[in-house]
């Protein structure tokens, strides 16, 4: 009896677009693609389906969610701030093919996108997102705040530092430049956004997640 295929993966932006039985036949396709648009479903129908469609009719969007949270840690959380931006990367493999994005965490707009880049990992990317978010707000004179699920990006931004394991090679090298970018933007500007860490538990996925998990 032959096995059968867990996911299957629409390629909706790429070098050709369409539905891939396998990671490394979507990687193919996504590789050294600007802004590529992808996403895996349960069932081929179901990826078939979507490649009718839009990619953002796909791609972050919630499931229905529900809260373990007792009404009183609920009530003690509140409501996230919608005059903010939300931030998110995601990453296949650790390390593995990463991207990262911003929305506007009301109307779910997407206000920029990086990747993917052939080889990241998703602290990098978190990293990068809430930097690339911050230049973007201050290049604006917004006052909004910005939303990630990352701790650990948070401290990286807090410290002025990229404390990737992740060594640098040919591979990666336009990311390592990314980085360096970041770090020089964190290190010559003052900024005055609010950096507030998304409520996963109580508020489910951030609204820039990219809806790949």
């Amino acid at each position: 009896m032959s096995k059968k295929k867990s996911k299957y993966y629409t390629v909706w932006k790429g070098h050709k677009s369409g539905v891939y039985e396998s990671w490394n036949d979507c990687k193919a396709q996504i590789k050294d693609f600007p802004n590529a648009q992808y996403k895996s479903f349960a069932t081929f129908d179901a990826a078939k389906q979507a490649l009718k469609g839009n990619c953002f009719d796909y791609v972050g969007k919630n499931k229905a969610f529900k809260s373990d949270l007792s009404p009183e840690q609920l009530k003690k959380i509140g409501q996230p701030n919608l005059n903010s931006i939300s931030v998110d990367a995601a990453s296949r493999g650790n390390p593995g093919v990463m991207e990262y994005r911003g929305v506007d965490t009301k109307t779910k707009k997407q206000l920029f996108i990086q990747g993917p880049f052939e080889e990241g990992t998703n602290n990098i990317g978190e990293f990068l997102a809430i930097v690339h978010g911050l230049a973007l707000l201050k290049k604006n004179n917004s006052n909004r705040i910005l939303y990630t699920d990352s701790r650990t990006a948070m401290s990286w931004v807090r410290k002025k530092t990229c404390n990737t394991k992740l060594e640098r090679n040919a591979k990666n090298d336009t990311l390592f430049q990314l980085i360096e970018r970041a770090l020089d933007w964190l290190k010559n500007n003052t900024y005055k956004t609010v950096i507030v860490k998304w409520e996963t538990k109580a508020w489910g996925e951030i609204p820039a997640d990219f809806g790949r998990k």
